[in-house]
């Protein structure tokens, strides 16, 4: 009798915990692999057991939700294969390859869920790879896992409602923040409410932010432009533009974002169909409403194949556990198929509501033209944009992948993670053509860096020889 493989759940943050809740809820315990070393994603990320500071500190209004995801998580722990820091570093047709404290391993799967979550979207400026400068998640993790701030003076800079969430949330712990640089502008704003009014809770949460930050003195700045970091050694001030100049504003640490971009890496290299999204102004793989991918037996939901939020993210969770068991032989009941329904329900407004954001924080679509050529955009192989510039004039490159060919770009320890999208925007502006037509780099394992001595067989590392 052949032994049944577990579904694989990949990814313990909002989608991935309401995906094992339910399934766990149909009986079935699948494996459960996360990154983290506690559950939560990086929205609920967890501090370490013995961190003092309480949730309510650390989350704010969100404080309440990620009770309730953790309690979710914790309810099922025991009938759940959870393994966490674990990091799925390559994906194939039945199998993903791990690495758990030093160690690599196989796990196959016949159904798998991808729920890989986001990260920062990186546009850079002159002085982002300076000591002080993080990304916002960077600086989100700082506070939330080790219970510090990244700087004593602390400027927040880019666009998107995550720029306010992280300067609120460093505000409420106690952390000076100097100011909030926002490239979209209050008419982006105003034109956007529309939209926004769909969901009035949410909308009144930003609108709170705004007012708390500005009650506690924090200047909130809008149509800015990042110019460049000033310090030898360290982080000593950001100088940025706006329609009266420029402007200097001294700081130790800058946290900066452009919104957030999907974590497609081990979508791409399961082979999922992808196409480009207007509004995300990049390419996503493609799903149905109820979260298959174009492959079978392959589900996608949360942050990993759309920017959406946290509370979309357990829904599309939920919703594509309930297609992997729909799949898998357990029909779902009359009370299961109201369920299902109502969630699709749920996601379509809320992709209605993601439509207003984008035109609350729109995209700065002038910085691929404005990029200076000694801009580094690839840090990993210090390419700037000069470089990108020439390449492009002197080899007619108009494709993502020829253009990394010809100059390295996206070939360093991130695999075009951080330096992708601006890459694919100089590309874009050079050769004339939309972002849409630069295509996309393919996906290469590793997804993340792994020690190269961990990949090797045991048998093959070298012996220690006796005296």
């Amino acid at each position: 009798m052949s032994v049944q493989v577990p579904p694989v759940i990949v990814g313990a943050g909002p989608a991935g915990i309401r995906a094992a809740q339910a399934l766990v809820g149909r009986g079935l315990r699948p494996v459960m692999v996360d990154e983290a070393p506690r559950w939560g994603g990086q929205i609920y990320r967890q501090p370490p057991a013995h961190f003092q500071r309480s949730k309510k500190a650390l989350y704010g209004w969100e404080s309440g939700r990620a009770d309730a995801v953790h309690e979710a998580m914790s309810g099922v722990l025991d009938r759940v294969d959870y393994r966490p820091d674990t990091l799925v570093w390559n994906a194939e047709a039945g199998h993903l390859d791990l690495l758990h404290q030093g160690r690599t391993s196989t796990l196959a799967y016949s159904q798998l869920i991808v729920a890989s979550g986001a990260t920062d979207r990186i546009l850079p400026f002159i002085g982002w790879t300076k000591p002080g400068v993080y990304t916002l998640g960077g600086a989100q993790v700082a506070l939330k896992y080790q219970g510090c701030a990244i700087g004593s003076k602390v400027v927040f800079l880019g666009t998107g409602p995550l720029l306010y969430l992280i300067a609120y949330q460093y505000a409420l712990a106690g952390a000076n923040v100097a100011a909030v640089l926002d490239t979209a502008t209050l008419a982006d704003q105003v034109a956007a409410a529309p939209a926004l009014l769909a969901r009035p809770s949410v909308l009144a949460k930003g609108l709170y932010y705004l007012a708390w930050l500005r009650a506690h003195g924090v200047r909130l700045q809008g149509g800015v432009r990042a110019l460049r970091v000033l310090g030898d050694a360290r982080t000593e001030a950001l100088v940025w533009a706006d329609a009266r100049g420029e402007h200097t504003l001294a700081c130790d640490a800058v946290g900066f974002g452009y919104a957030l971009r999907s974590e497609t890496q081990l979508a791409d290299l399961l082979g999922c169909r992808f196409r480009f999204d207007d509004l995300a102004r990049a390419w996503l793989p493609e799903r149905d409403v109820a979260g298959r991918s174009s492959v079978p037996g392959i589900y996608l939901a949360g942050d990993g194949v759309g920017i959406m939020g946290a509370d979309a993210a357990e829904w599309a969770g939920e919703r594509a556990a309930l297609a992997l068991l729909s799949d898998n032989g357990h029909a779902l009941d009359a009370p299961g198929r109201t369920r299902a329904a109502a969630l699709e329900r749920r996601l379509a407004g809320a992709a209605r509501f993601r439509g207003g954001l984008e035109r609350a924080f729109p995209f700065p679509l002038r910085w691929a033209d404005q990029a200076p050529d000694e801009l580094v955009v690839c840090r990993c192989e210090e390419v700037t944009a000069g470089d990108l510039r020439r390449t492009v004039s002197s080899t007619g490159a108009t494709e993502l992948n020829r253009l990394k060919a010809f100059c390295r770009v996206g070939m360093g320890r991130c695999q075009g993670r951080m330096c992708a999208a601006a890459a694919a925007e100089i590309l874009a502006h050079c050769s004339g053509q939309q972002p849409a037509q630069v295509g996309r780099l393919r996906g290469q394992a590793p997804v993340k860096p792994i020690p190269f001595m961990d990949c090797a067989p045991a048998d093959s590392l070298p012996r220690e020889e006796s005296a």
